[in-house]
């Protein structure tokens, strides 16, 4: 089987956003104390990787305008990786008696991008006001915290850890829409900044990004998770960064350093974060 650039592009796409999953479960045990856990990082991997594959070997109309490298990718060649991936990942989290985490995310992804469909008429989550961000922060925030619970108790797993990553998954998908303005804007779909306009939605996401944070820095102080003040700082800076620098449509032809930088502070902020803790030692 010959594999074309396309088709390792879309094979390997998903793969900054699985780890991204993988530091936001550390990340939870940590603000838990919970021990690591590496067969249950490795299944967060598989999952995720598969689930964000399957959306991309899917496609819709908006995809075809903002993903036009993806265009002659192999979707089946992908369509089975998804498939072993996921199965190996339900395995992992079977065993720790988590089956229904394994396929929660990759049910939501299924329906995120081929919609659901009552008689005559499809549903897609993708379109309406701000639903794809909602949908994808719920399911973030759900799956990480449905993991962490296992460990936890269900009262500071609410509290804290569903917030966090559901606000900071929302935030970032919102940062994403405004990269595929062009494309929403072409297929009809309704996001954030297309609704609101540039300079509100970018007013919203500060204000959620701070308040959230201090939601959690006072969690810490006061003891109801562990002080991870390291953690904080650097995920903080980095959403004040991207929600300055990232909240505007993406120019024609927009610079490759720009889009390295956008995917690293927004899918990579929580593996910064763990490694300048580990680098630094608090």
């Amino acid at each position: 089987m010959t594999f074309h650039t396309p088709t390792i592009r879309l094979l390997t796409a998903s793969i900054l956003v699985a780890l991204s999953g993988v530091f936001r479960l550390h990340i939870a045990f940590l603000f838990l104390g919970i021990s690591p856990k590496v067969l249950i990082y490795l299944a967060g991997f598989l999952v995720i990787y598969a689930t964000y594959t399957l959306d991309r070997a899917l496609g819709c109309e908006e995809d075809k305008i903002n993903r036009k490298e993806l265009g002659s990718a192999r979707a089946d060649v992908a369509i089975v990786l998804c498939i072993l991936s996921l199965a190996a990942g339900s395995f992992l989290l079977y065993r720790e008696g988590l089956l229904f985490m394994a396929f929660l995310p990759f049910a939501i992804g299924y329906v995120y991008s081929n919609g659901i469909c009552i008689g005559s008429r499809t549903i897609k989550l993708k379109g309406n006001f701000g639903v794809k961000n909602f949908t994808v922060s719920l399911t973030w925030g759900t799956f990480i915290a449905g993991i962490a619970q296992r460990w936890a108790g269900p009262d500071i797993v609410l509290s804290f850890v569903f917030p966090f990553f559901a606000i900071k998954s929302f935030i970032n998908t919102v940062i994403y829409d405004f990269r595929d303005v062009k494309g929403d804007g072409a297929a009809g779909i309704k996001t954030l900044p297309i609704c609101l306009g540039e300079k509100k939605t970018r007013i919203l996401l500060q204000a959620m990004h701070i308040l959230l944070h201090l939601w959690i820095a006072i969690a810490m102080l006061l003891g109801f998770i562990n002080f991870e003040m390291t953690i904080l700082l650097t995920v903080m800076l980095a959403g004040i960064m991207y929600t300055c620098f990232y909240t505007r449509p993406s120019p024609e032809g927009e610079p490759r350093i720009r889009k390295i930088m956008r995917d690293v502070l927004v899918d990579g902020e929580f593996l910064l974060a763990v490694i300048i803790r580990t680098l630094t030692g608090y």
